[in-house]
């Protein structure tokens, strides 16, 4: 009987959950089924479904020592608005449209300043670029032109040494036909 009644404990203890098993040691007393209490609400378990543990949460209504804050009333009556009033908030939006408009302008200024910057060191770079692009073809052109006269006065030696040759040759076959005949 004693194994009986210890098995049926065990699978009782398997059936609660962490948190009452927690709280069963902590207060052993039933609180008529109620698992916790707040100030605005009650908290009670509902019988055990299959997805899972189900619970009733019933709220309470405001006590009149409750705190203002929590409480949930009227809204607060609107206080007649006089027209100076209106007349301060349109100046104020107006005042801050003002200084809104003031600084996008500024910082389109300053934008375009910077872009101007921006262009004019472009502007040099290419400039700069463009100089140096004309010097570097000048040079070359130069060295090109030399080249070609130092190719035209070797091809002129050249030339010249074969009329020397072709002046000798034909000394000495004008010699030996003067030999021979």
């Amino acid at each position: 009987m004693a194994s009986t009644a210890g098995m049926a404990y065990k699978e009782k203890m398997k059936e609660l959950s962490l948190v009452s098993l927690i709280c069963s040691c902590f207060y052993p007393e039933a609180k008529n089924n109620l698992m916790g209490e707040f100030e605005d609400m009650e908290v009670k378990p509902i019988n055990k479904r299959a997805s899972g543990q189900a619970f009733e949460v019933i709220l309470k209504s405001p006590s009149p020592t409750a705190d203002v804050n929590y409480s949930i009333g009227s809204p607060p009556k609107k206080r007649d608005v006089s027209l100076e009033d209106i007349q301060k908030k349109l100046e104020a939006a107006e005042d801050r449209r003002r200084c809104q408009e003031a600084l996008v302008m500024r910082t389109l200024a300053e934008k375009r300043e910077h872009e101007r910057d921006v262009l004019l060191k472009a502007m040099e770079e290419n400039s700069n670029f463009s100089r140096m692009a004309e010097e570097k073809l000048l040079l070359k052109m130069e060295q090109i032109k030399e080249n070609r006269e130092a190719y035209l006065a070797a091809m002129m030696e050249r030339l010249q040494e074969k009329e020397r040759h072709a002046q000798v040759v034909r000394r000495n076959k004008e010699m030996r036909e003067e030999l021979t005949a």
